[in-house]
Protein backbone atom coordinates (compact mmCIF):
# COMPACT_ATOMS: atom_id res chain seq x y z
CA UNK A 1 0.00 0.00 0.00
CA UNK A 2 2.83 2.37 0.89
CA UNK A 3 4.46 1.70 -2.47
CA UNK A 4 1.18 2.39 -4.25
CA UNK A 5 0.65 5.64 -2.36
CA UNK A 6 4.25 6.65 -3.02
CA UNK A 7 3.83 5.90 -6.75
CA UNK A 8 0.61 7.87 -6.88
CA UNK A 9 2.33 10.75 -5.10
CA UNK A 10 5.17 10.72 -7.62
CA UNK A 11 2.68 10.62 -10.49
CA UNK A 12 0.71 13.53 -9.06
CA UNK A 13 3.87 15.52 -8.46
CA UNK A 14 4.98 14.86 -12.03
CA UNK A 15 1.62 15.99 -13.38
CA UNK A 16 1.80 19.17 -11.30
CA UNK A 17 5.33 19.91 -12.52
CA UNK A 18 4.43 19.24 -16.15
CA UNK A 19 1.17 21.16 -15.86
CA UNK A 20 2.87 24.05 -14.10
CA UNK A 21 5.61 24.15 -16.71
CA UNK A 22 3.08 24.12 -19.52
CA UNK A 23 1.14 26.91 -17.84
CA UNK A 24 4.30 28.96 -17.37
CA UNK A 25 5.27 28.54 -21.00
CA UNK A 26 1.83 29.48 -22.33
CA UNK A 27 0.80 32.00 -19.67
CA UNK A 28 -1.14 34.80 -21.31
CA UNK A 29 -2.72 37.46 -19.09
CA UNK A 30 -5.91 39.29 -19.96
CA UNK A 31 -5.51 42.40 -22.06
CA UNK A 32 -7.61 45.51 -21.44
CA UNK A 33 -9.74 46.49 -24.43
CA UNK A 34 -7.89 49.80 -24.69
CA UNK A 35 -4.71 47.91 -25.55
CA UNK A 36 -6.44 46.23 -28.49
CA UNK A 37 -8.37 49.15 -29.94
CA UNK A 38 -5.66 50.62 -32.17
CA UNK A 39 -5.20 47.48 -34.23
CA UNK A 40 -8.68 45.96 -34.11
CA UNK A 41 -10.99 48.97 -33.92
CA UNK A 42 -9.87 51.56 -36.47
CA UNK A 43 -12.47 53.65 -38.29
CA UNK A 44 -15.30 52.98 -39.00
CA UNK A 45 -15.44 51.12 -35.67
CA UNK A 46 -17.36 52.75 -32.85
CA UNK A 47 -18.35 51.90 -29.28
CA UNK A 48 -22.05 52.02 -28.41
CA UNK A 49 -23.17 52.17 -24.78
CA UNK A 50 -25.84 49.48 -24.55
CA UNK A 51 -27.17 47.32 -21.70
CA UNK A 52 -24.16 47.96 -19.47
CA UNK A 53 -21.59 47.25 -22.21
CA UNK A 54 -19.42 49.30 -24.55
CA UNK A 55 -20.45 47.44 -27.70
CA UNK A 56 -17.94 47.37 -30.55
CA UNK A 57 -19.75 47.80 -33.85
CA UNK A 58 -19.49 49.12 -37.38
CA UNK A 59 -22.24 50.85 -39.33
CA UNK A 60 -21.36 51.53 -42.96
CA UNK A 61 -23.20 52.35 -46.17
CA UNK A 62 -26.10 54.71 -46.93
CA UNK A 63 -28.07 55.77 -43.85
CA UNK A 64 -31.28 56.10 -45.87
CA UNK A 65 -31.34 52.37 -46.61
CA UNK A 66 -34.85 51.29 -45.47
CA UNK A 67 -33.71 47.70 -44.89
CA UNK A 68 -30.22 47.53 -43.37
CA UNK A 69 -28.24 44.29 -43.40
CA UNK A 70 -27.24 43.16 -39.90
CA UNK A 71 -24.58 40.45 -39.63
CA UNK A 72 -23.71 38.35 -36.54
CA UNK A 73 -20.49 36.38 -36.08
CA UNK A 74 -20.00 32.97 -34.47
CA UNK A 75 -18.46 31.66 -31.26
CA UNK A 76 -14.98 33.04 -30.47
CA UNK A 77 -15.10 35.24 -33.59
CA UNK A 78 -15.69 38.96 -34.09
CA UNK A 79 -17.27 41.42 -36.50
CA UNK A 80 -14.09 41.27 -38.63
CA UNK A 81 -15.30 37.98 -40.10
CA UNK A 82 -17.73 40.06 -42.22
CA UNK A 83 -15.21 42.62 -43.53
CA UNK A 84 -15.28 41.23 -47.08
CA UNK A 85 -19.07 41.20 -47.26
CA UNK A 86 -19.35 44.69 -45.73
CA UNK A 87 -16.94 46.13 -48.29
CA UNK A 88 -18.88 44.54 -51.15
CA UNK A 89 -22.34 45.55 -49.92
CA UNK A 90 -21.73 49.01 -48.42
CA UNK A 91 -21.69 50.95 -51.72
CA UNK A 92 -25.45 50.36 -52.04
CA UNK A 93 -26.67 48.99 -48.68
CA UNK A 94 -26.32 49.91 -45.02
CA UNK A 95 -24.37 47.13 -43.27
CA UNK A 96 -24.18 46.76 -39.50
CA UNK A 97 -21.74 44.37 -37.84
CA UNK A 98 -21.17 43.92 -34.12
CA UNK A 99 -19.02 42.07 -31.59
CA UNK A 100 -21.54 40.01 -29.63
CA UNK A 101 -21.42 39.98 -25.81
CA UNK A 102 -18.65 37.68 -24.63
CA UNK A 103 -16.54 38.12 -27.75
CA UNK A 104 -14.33 40.57 -29.58
CA UNK A 105 -13.88 44.00 -28.07
CA UNK A 106 -17.37 44.10 -26.56
CA UNK A 107 -16.34 41.66 -23.86
CA UNK A 108 -18.42 39.94 -21.18
CA UNK A 109 -22.16 40.27 -20.65
CA UNK A 110 -22.50 41.96 -17.22
CA UNK A 111 -24.38 39.04 -15.62
CA UNK A 112 -22.63 36.23 -17.45
CA UNK A 113 -25.83 35.37 -19.33
CA UNK A 114 -25.08 33.85 -22.73
CA UNK A 115 -28.31 32.03 -23.41
CA UNK A 116 -29.81 32.48 -26.86
CA UNK A 117 -32.77 34.32 -25.35
CA UNK A 118 -30.35 36.89 -23.91
CA UNK A 119 -28.65 37.35 -27.27
CA UNK A 120 -32.05 37.91 -28.90
CA UNK A 121 -32.83 40.64 -26.36
CA UNK A 122 -29.43 42.17 -26.96
CA UNK A 123 -29.99 42.23 -30.72
CA UNK A 124 -33.45 43.78 -30.47
CA UNK A 125 -31.98 46.40 -28.13
CA UNK A 126 -29.24 47.12 -30.65
CA UNK A 127 -31.78 47.59 -33.45
CA UNK A 128 -33.78 49.93 -31.22
CA UNK A 129 -30.69 51.97 -30.34
CA UNK A 130 -29.80 52.35 -34.02
CA UNK A 131 -33.35 53.16 -35.09
CA UNK A 132 -33.59 50.08 -37.30
CA UNK A 133 -37.24 49.05 -37.56
CA UNK A 134 -36.73 46.11 -39.91
CA UNK A 135 -33.67 44.43 -41.38
CA UNK A 136 -32.12 41.63 -43.36
CA UNK A 137 -30.55 39.52 -40.61
CA UNK A 138 -27.62 37.21 -41.24
CA UNK A 139 -25.45 35.10 -39.01
CA UNK A 140 -22.69 32.52 -39.04
CA UNK A 141 -22.66 29.57 -36.61
CA UNK A 142 -23.81 30.96 -33.22
CA UNK A 143 -24.77 34.16 -35.05
CA UNK A 144 -27.03 32.13 -37.31
CA UNK A 145 -28.69 30.55 -34.29
CA UNK A 146 -29.34 34.00 -32.85
CA UNK A 147 -30.65 35.17 -36.23
CA UNK A 148 -33.29 32.49 -36.72
CA UNK A 149 -34.36 32.72 -33.09
CA UNK A 150 -34.80 36.48 -33.51
CA UNK A 151 -36.84 35.88 -36.65
CA UNK A 152 -39.20 33.78 -34.53
CA UNK A 153 -39.22 35.99 -31.43
CA UNK A 154 -39.55 39.32 -33.25
CA UNK A 155 -40.76 38.54 -36.79
CA UNK A 156 -41.74 42.17 -37.34
CA UNK A 157 -38.03 43.13 -37.18
CA UNK A 158 -36.72 40.59 -39.70
CA UNK A 159 -37.59 40.84 -43.40
CA UNK A 160 -35.18 38.16 -44.66
CA UNK A 161 -32.69 35.70 -43.19
CA UNK A 162 -29.19 34.66 -44.23
CA UNK A 163 -27.91 31.57 -42.40
CA UNK A 164 -24.24 30.70 -42.86
CA UNK A 165 -23.24 27.32 -41.38
CA UNK A 166 -25.71 28.07 -38.61
CA UNK A 167 -26.29 26.24 -35.34
CA UNK A 168 -29.71 24.62 -35.19
CA UNK A 169 -29.43 20.87 -34.70
CA UNK A 170 -27.59 18.72 -32.11
CA UNK A 171 -23.79 18.68 -32.35
CA UNK A 172 -21.32 16.01 -31.29
CA UNK A 173 -18.90 17.11 -28.54
CA UNK A 174 -15.99 15.55 -30.41
CA UNK A 175 -16.74 17.64 -33.50
CA UNK A 176 -15.96 20.81 -31.53
CA UNK A 177 -12.54 22.45 -31.92
CA UNK A 178 -10.03 21.24 -29.32
CA UNK A 179 -10.06 24.62 -27.58
CA UNK A 180 -13.85 24.38 -27.12
CA UNK A 181 -13.56 20.83 -25.77
CA UNK A 182 -11.01 21.96 -23.20
CA UNK A 183 -13.25 24.86 -22.19
CA UNK A 184 -15.99 22.38 -21.31
CA UNK A 185 -13.84 20.11 -19.10
CA UNK A 186 -14.03 21.07 -15.40
CA UNK A 187 -10.62 22.00 -14.02
CA UNK A 188 -8.92 22.26 -17.38
CA UNK A 189 -11.16 25.14 -18.36
CA UNK A 190 -9.72 27.17 -15.45
CA UNK A 191 -6.30 26.82 -17.02
CA UNK A 192 -7.58 28.29 -20.26
CA UNK A 193 -8.34 31.50 -18.37
CA UNK A 194 -4.64 31.87 -17.57
CA UNK A 195 -2.97 30.37 -20.60
CA UNK A 196 -3.57 30.44 -24.33
CA UNK A 197 -1.09 28.66 -26.61
CA UNK A 198 -0.98 30.53 -29.89
CA UNK A 199 -0.39 27.26 -31.82
CA UNK A 200 -3.69 25.95 -30.41
CA UNK A 201 -5.48 29.05 -31.69
CA UNK A 202 -3.78 28.71 -35.07
CA UNK A 203 -4.83 25.05 -35.30
CA UNK A 204 -8.43 25.96 -34.41
CA UNK A 205 -8.55 28.63 -37.11
CA UNK A 206 -7.13 26.25 -39.69
CA UNK A 207 -9.77 23.72 -38.65
CA UNK A 208 -12.66 26.07 -39.44
CA UNK A 209 -11.28 26.88 -42.91
CA UNK A 210 -11.83 24.44 -45.74
CA UNK A 211 -8.34 25.15 -47.07
CA UNK A 212 -5.83 25.78 -44.30
CA UNK A 213 -3.53 27.52 -46.78
CA UNK A 214 -5.99 30.44 -46.81
CA UNK A 215 -5.37 31.18 -43.12
CA UNK A 216 -3.19 34.28 -42.75
CA UNK A 217 -0.95 35.29 -39.88
CA UNK A 218 -3.14 38.37 -39.47
CA UNK A 219 -6.23 36.17 -39.01
CA UNK A 220 -4.48 34.09 -36.33
CA UNK A 221 -3.34 37.28 -34.60
CA UNK A 222 -6.92 38.54 -34.58
CA UNK A 223 -8.44 35.39 -33.09
CA UNK A 224 -5.61 35.10 -30.56
CA UNK A 225 -5.49 38.71 -29.40
CA UNK A 226 -9.26 39.18 -29.16
CA UNK A 227 -9.52 35.95 -27.15
CA UNK A 228 -7.23 37.65 -24.62
CA UNK A 229 -9.58 40.61 -24.23
CA UNK A 230 -10.30 40.81 -20.50
CA UNK A 231 -13.11 38.42 -19.57
CA UNK A 232 -13.49 36.72 -22.95
CA UNK A 233 -11.97 33.39 -21.98
CA UNK A 234 -14.27 32.97 -19.01
CA UNK A 235 -17.19 34.13 -21.16
CA UNK A 236 -16.40 31.40 -23.71
CA UNK A 237 -16.58 28.74 -21.00
CA UNK A 238 -19.87 30.16 -19.72
CA UNK A 239 -21.33 30.38 -23.21
CA UNK A 240 -20.44 26.77 -24.05
CA UNK A 241 -21.89 25.53 -20.76
CA UNK A 242 -25.12 27.43 -21.36
CA UNK A 243 -25.56 26.17 -24.91
CA UNK A 244 -28.69 24.10 -25.52
CA UNK A 245 -27.82 21.13 -27.72
CA UNK A 246 -31.41 19.96 -28.15
CA UNK A 247 -33.04 19.13 -31.47
CA UNK A 248 -34.95 22.27 -32.45
CA UNK A 249 -36.30 21.08 -35.79
CA UNK A 250 -39.87 21.84 -34.77
CA UNK A 251 -39.07 25.47 -34.00
CA UNK A 252 -37.02 25.92 -37.15
CA UNK A 253 -39.97 24.79 -39.22
CA UNK A 254 -41.86 27.85 -37.96
CA UNK A 255 -39.44 30.27 -39.66
CA UNK A 256 -41.48 32.04 -42.35
CA UNK A 257 -39.05 34.66 -43.69
CA UNK A 258 -37.38 34.10 -47.08
CA UNK A 259 -34.07 32.51 -46.14
CA UNK A 260 -30.73 32.06 -47.88
CA UNK A 261 -28.79 29.09 -46.50
CA UNK A 262 -25.06 29.08 -47.26
CA UNK A 263 -22.82 26.20 -46.23
CA UNK A 264 -19.19 25.21 -46.58
CA UNK A 265 -18.83 21.75 -48.09
CA UNK A 266 -15.77 21.14 -45.89
CA UNK A 267 -17.32 22.32 -42.64
CA UNK A 268 -15.84 20.01 -39.99
CA UNK A 269 -17.69 21.68 -37.12
CA UNK A 270 -21.30 21.65 -38.33
CA UNK A 271 -21.73 19.01 -41.06
CA UNK A 272 -23.13 20.09 -44.45
CA UNK A 273 -26.05 17.75 -43.78
CA UNK A 274 -27.28 20.34 -41.28
CA UNK A 275 -27.56 22.85 -44.11
CA UNK A 276 -29.73 20.40 -45.98
CA UNK A 277 -31.92 20.01 -42.88
CA UNK A 278 -32.38 23.77 -42.65
CA UNK A 279 -33.39 23.79 -46.32
CA UNK A 280 -36.00 21.09 -45.69
CA UNK A 281 -37.35 22.69 -42.53
CA UNK A 282 -37.61 26.28 -43.82
CA UNK A 283 -40.05 26.31 -46.69
CA UNK A 284 -39.14 29.68 -48.21
CA UNK A 285 -35.44 28.91 -48.46
CA UNK A 286 -32.63 28.59 -50.99
CA UNK A 287 -29.62 26.43 -50.16
CA UNK A 288 -26.14 26.93 -51.63
CA UNK A 289 -23.21 24.67 -50.77
CA UNK A 290 -19.64 25.85 -51.43
CA UNK A 291 -17.35 22.93 -52.14
CA UNK A 292 -13.88 23.56 -50.78
CA UNK A 293 -14.92 26.05 -48.10
CA UNK A 294 -15.23 25.39 -44.38
CA UNK A 295 -17.19 26.65 -41.39
CA UNK A 296 -16.60 30.37 -42.04
CA UNK A 297 -17.10 30.61 -45.82
CA UNK A 298 -17.87 34.35 -45.62
CA UNK A 299 -14.38 34.91 -44.21
CA UNK A 300 -12.55 32.30 -46.25
CA UNK A 301 -13.88 33.45 -49.63
CA UNK A 302 -15.89 36.69 -49.31
CA UNK A 303 -16.23 37.34 -53.03
CA UNK A 304 -17.65 33.93 -53.88
CA UNK A 305 -20.11 33.88 -51.00
CA UNK A 306 -21.33 37.49 -51.13
CA UNK A 307 -22.23 36.99 -54.78
CA UNK A 308 -25.03 34.69 -53.59
CA UNK A 309 -26.15 37.31 -51.10
CA UNK A 310 -26.36 39.94 -53.82
CA UNK A 311 -28.43 37.59 -55.95
CA UNK A 312 -30.72 36.85 -52.97
CA UNK A 313 -31.25 40.57 -52.34
CA UNK A 314 -31.59 41.49 -56.00
CA UNK A 315 -28.47 43.65 -56.05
Amino acid sequence: MKRLLRALGYALATLLVVGGSALALTYAPDRPPEALMTRWAPAPSQLLALQGMAVHMRDVGPRDDPLPIVLLHGTAASLHTWDGWAAALAPTRRVITVDLPGFGLTGPEPRGDYRIERYVRFLVGLLDALGVKRCVLGGNSLGGEIAWNTALAAPERVERLILVDAVGYPLDFFDLPLGFQIALIPGLNRLTEMSLPRPLVAASVRDVYGDAARVTADAVDRYYELALRAGNRRALTQRLRQADNADRSERIRAVAQPTLILWGGRDRLIPPAHGERFARDIRASRHVRFDGLGHVPQEEDPARTVAEVKHFLGL
